[in-house]
């Protein structure tokens, strides 16, 4: 028995506000097959699906996906087959799925596929609940056939972050593109296993190393008081200087 998705309340965001105004560099470009688009346009399509899906940080040759490329080309496969696989390729398992908990997953895929941010924590929840009960392909399917997908991008038009900027606003939401692709308790993991270890120094002699001795200590201190007191001297010198008292 399939578990129904939890229900969660809509709060409000730019991109459920109805948008009037003039077209502008603020707004986002929208890339869609449905005007037949030429070589050119077709590459500017399917670069942008790889921006929106695995960001600008993850923009590889190696996660290029050229069969399906083609496909999309042929017109054999609709744009929203293309993000599809994009989604279940390898390379996003391997960078996205995989170091994320469920949590950060959800976050991430609703900003990338819906193009707007989580609700509220139950949203989370609850597609969380989701990709651990049907998997991601599971999860990522429920994404692509929901209704708010179908209304705002249909089959033809690669997502975009909705509504960013509103017309009467100086400044918008930052874009999606500032989140980084794993969180904290990624680095933890990669910590445990070895990762980020503190620089080792190389001492020649035990007595660089703390716990200093005491000779070494005092040491210290005379030479910082010496240099100190050189410096007073010297500010003082430049001053009666400048008071014409003394000549330098």
């Amino acid at each position: 028995m399939t578990i129904p998705l939890l229900s969660y309340s809509p709060t409000t965001q730019n991109q459920r506000v109805a948008g009037y105004g003039i077209f502008g560099d603020e707004q986002p470009r929208l890339y869609n097959t449905q005007t037949l688009p030429s070589p050119a346009e077709m590459d500017s399509l399917i670069r942008a699906a790889y921006r929106q899906i695995f960001n600008e940080q993850q923009m590889l040759e190696s996660n290029r996906q050229k069969p399906l490329e083609s496909q999309l080309r042929s017109g054999q496969i609709t744009v929203r087959d293309f993000i599809r696989e994009l989604l279940l390729s390898e390379p996003f398992v391997t960078r996205n799925y995989q170091p994320n908990n469920n949590y950060r997953l959800v976050e991430m895929c609703v900003q990338r596929v819906l193009g707007r941010k989580v609700y509220s924590e139950r949203e989370k929840m609850a597609w969380s609940i989701v990709v651990a009960t049907k998997g991601l392909r599971g999860f990522v399917n429920d994404l692509l056939n929901s209704e708010e997908y179908f209304n705002n991008f249909g089959d033809d038009t690669v997502p975009y972050q909705r509504r960013r900027i509103l017309p009467s606003q100086s400044l918008g939401e930052l874009p999606f593109a500032r989140m980084p692709r794993y969180g904290a308790d990624h680095r933890t993991q990669l910590e445990a296993m070895g990762y980020f270890r503190p620089l080792q120094l190389a001492y020649r002699w035990a007595w660089q190393q703390p716990p200093y001795p005491a000779w070494v200590r005092l040491m210290g201190k005379v030479i910082t008081l010496t240099g100190a007191g050189l410096l007073v001297i010297g500010f003082i010198a430049i001053a009666l200087a400048a008071w014409e008292i003394i000549s330098l």
